[in-house]
């Protein structure tokens, strides 16, 4: 039992999964934005529009009028979708951006060592083979 706390602990501490609750946490926060920026500004954008299409003067309902009750009792809220894909559509290209500048990033800081591996520091056989070619000219 000891043994398996221990695998535990360590399982727990390694950081590829403190990484993955952090990256969890603050992407429930940002959904949580996403969502307030949705239902706060672009559905009563997107309401508005459609109450002008429409000719209705409520703009908050003017979504309710892409829902639809077939029975009484029953209604498709189509709404709540377009409202949800909205919301998806902006997060994945917010974290679209956030990756692509990531890997930018990540990339220009593996060419930056590769160009300082590329040019490595003369070796004493260098300096040795250097000598050995100013001696040979100096003896013509």
């Amino acid at each position: 039992m000891k043994g398996m706390l221990k695998e535990f602990k360590e399982f727990m501490m390694k950081g590829d999964v403190l990484d993955m609750a952090v990256g969890i946490v603050i992407g429930g926060a940002f959904t949580a934005i996403v969502k307030n920026v949705v239902d706060g500004l672009i559905t009563p954008l997107v309401g508005l529009v459609v109450s002008l299409i429409t000719g209705t003067k409520d703009f908050e309902g003017a979504l309710s009028v892409l829902d639809w009750t077939p029975v009484k009792g029953v209604t498709f809220q189509f709404s709540l979708v377009i409202s949800a894909i909205i919301t998806f559509i902006i997060t994945g290209f917010v974290l679209f951006t956030i990756v692509k500048a990531a890997n930018k990033a990540k990339s220009a800081r593996k060419k930056e060592k590769e160009e300082v591996v590329a040019d490595p520091a003369p070796t004493a056989e260098d300096y040795l083979a250097e000598i050995r070619d100013l001696l040979k000219e100096q003896a013509k």
